[in-house]
């Protein structure tokens, strides 16, 4: 099926575009009232997620509203500790927990990479749906966690100020560390490998937590896990985003991993980064959230200084760049300055 926009995928190439690709980290979630409307009569966030129609609909939604060069799966990042047999569930204002949280290397050793067209069919299953239902209007991003990332909610049990379990396990007991992380990174790529033949367009790891981690507990416990996926998963169509959170000092090494774009947070300019990649890979990102609360006059103008710094830094080119915010959209955030947002990427960086 011949895409009706192909920006997206053009700009993770770094071939020239017409003008800077933009979509929205959470762009399907709790800002929009359809969203909320939805969500309510699925019961829950788990019920949204595991039925494919529904997250379908979900996923859609933003663009209904906004014209954004890209979909992205409806999902969460805790799916395959899930299904690895961990127990997801949602506390209301507390956020994701498990069951069965791994406190002891026997813990880690029992786990297993699970089937992904079984305990995962769902996930499949919505790829497939939304595939057919956007018929070639913009690609569908796929996404999971990195390994980091989900070792620190499956040790921890739920979200943590210090995350000091996972990094006591890491110091204490790095073998254990090490195989957590590998047997997770081996069901990352399986998870990923799934939603790339299922139909996704491009695939996006999430490390969310990489940033609490010291430089060179980074080197050792994150960045070697991000880039053999991104090596195992290379291939010539469907490219690989490694995006992190706090990730600003470790860009060299990112850019060096074997991906096809690097998504950074808000924490380092865009000039900056561009210039320490020297066209390698392609740039995605990186407005602050937070931005957002601004009127949306004042969000145009971040929306241009943010191209601008891309700019600067790419030789006075804006090609190679996709733009996103530096995290994600919150719940209170407002959809008309959303709307402002995506209009001034398309119009002030339009050849």
């Amino acid at each position: 099926m011949t895409l009706k926009n192909n920006r997206f995928l053009r700009a993770l190439r770094r071939d020239p575009v017409d003008c800077t690709p933009v979509w929205l980290m959470r762009q399907a979630g709790r800002y929009l009232p359809e969203y909320r409307a939805t969500r309510k009569a699925a019961g829950s966030f788990l019920a949204m997620a595991k039925t494919p129609d529904i997250a379908c609909e979900v996923t859609l939604q933003p663009l209904r509203r906004f014209p954004l060069d890209a979909a992205i799966l409806f999902s969460d990042i805790l799916t395959v500790p899930d299904a690895m047999g961990l127990g997801l569930y949602f506390v209301e204002g507390e956020g994701p927990k498990f069951e069965r949280p791994l406190r002891s290397p026997a813990d880690i050793a029992r786990l297993a990479v699970p089937d992904m067209e079984t305990d995962l069919r769902y996930v499949m299953d919505a790829v497939r749906t939304i595939r057919r239902e956007l018929d070639g209007s913009v690609p569908l991003i796929g996404f999971s966690g990195s390994p980091w990332t989900l070792a620190c909610y499956m040790v921890e049990g739920g979200g943590s100020k210090d995350w000091g379990r996972v990094k006591a396990l890491a110091l204490n007991e790095p073998a254990a560390m090490h195989q957590l992380l590998s047997t997770v990174t081996d069901a990352v790529i399986a998870y990923l490998a799934a939603q790339r033949a299922a139909g996704a367009q491009a695939l996006q790891v999430f490390d969310t937590w990489g940033g609490v981690l010291s430089p060179a507990m980074y080197r050792e416990f994150s960045l070697p896990y991000l880039a053999r996926i991104a090596r195992e998963l290379k291939t010539a169509d469907v490219p690989v985003i490694l995006f992190g959170k706090g990730n600003a000092p470790h860009l060299d090494d990112l850019f060096a991993s074997g991906a096809d774009a690097i998504g950074v947070d808000w924490t380092v300019t865009l000039e900056d980064a561009a210039r320490r990649n020297q066209g390698r890979v392609a740039l995605q990102g990186n407005l602050d959230p937070a931005m957002l609360y601004g009127n949306p006059d004042a969000v145009r103008a971040q929306v241009r200084a943010t191209l601008d710094s891309y700019a600067a830094g790419n030789g006075g080119s804006r090609d190679g760049h996709v733009f996103n915010l530096g995290h994600g959209l919150s719940p209170d955030m407002n959809p008309e300055h959303v709307a402002a947002l995506v209009d001034e990427v398309h119009a002030y960086s339009r050849r």
